[in-house]
């Protein structure tokens, strides 16, 4: 059962305008999303090389791909007009370019590969059935590109789950309902990660939808064995 109870990216166009204020102050955030970019291993600074930044959100995903990458060409996607809008008002180079999309209707919006390398941040545990959209995206890679997923998954440590549901309900949700006056989205938040793979279970996802070398690194600091990177190849 999908632990989506309603449309998650018209909630986050809702959630749009205090967003990054609120990842703002989660200690590691941008740290941790540049950390899983370079664990891509983008050779050359991305020189030649075409990225895929899918569930871009209001573009921190996309900063950290700029960082470690600053001579790619990056198409930044996301679902959510709201959280898009926010991101194409900040200041980009013009190698990166961004598209409103859902994950699941990449073709209709004019997204093809092939890419070398894709960064899924925060977006997999939002989709109502993952597979379709990994194997979509495992197809748009190169042979031998790399995916990356930079995602929350609790389930396999009974430490970082507790961690997470005491921080859930006593910063993140009351934070979320000051600034927006819904606390939702926040609840969905805490919910969503509570239900979504453990570690081992998503890697093995990642295998039965075609991804090669795949491997999974947790973050430092307080989330740790709560982010995760994972990290997959397209067979050669």
């Amino acid at each position: 059962m999908s632990a989506q109870p309603y449309d998650v990216p018209d909630a986050f166009d809702a959630g749009a305008e205090s967003y990054d204020e609120l990842v703002g102050a989660n200690p590691g955030y941008h740290t941790h999303l540049r950390l899983s970019a370079q664990r891509m291993q983008l050779p050359d600074g991305g020189r030649g090389l075409r990225l895929l930044d899918i569930g871009c959100g209001t573009g921190a995903s996309t900063a950290a791909l700029v960082a470690v990458a600053p001579h790619a060409t990056i198409v930044a996607v996301d679902g959510s007009a709201g959280m898009l809008e926010r991101a194409r008002a900040k200041t980009w180079p013009a190698s990166v370019t961004f598209v409103h999309s859902r994950a699941e209707g990449l073709a209709d919006a004019g997204v093809a590969g092939p890419f070398d390398g894709i960064l899924a941040a925060y977006l997999v545990r939002n989709l109502d059935d993952p597979d379709p959209v990994l194997q979509t995206l495992r197809g748009m890679l190169r042979p031998g590109g790399v995916f990356a997923a930079h995602e929350y998954s609790v389930r396999d440590s009974r430490v970082a789950g507790a961690v997470w549901n005491v921080v859930s309900s006593a910063i993140i949700i009351p934070a979320g309902r000051r600034r927006t006056g819904d606390d939702e989205l926040y609840r969905y938040l805490r919910r969503s990660v509570n239900e979504f793979d453990g570690a081992t279970e998503f890697c093995d996802r990642l295998r039965r939808n075609g991804f090669t070398d795949v491997r999974s690194m947790t973050v430092p600091g307080w989330q740790r064995n709560i982010v995760h990177t994972f990290v997959g190849r397209a067979p050669e």
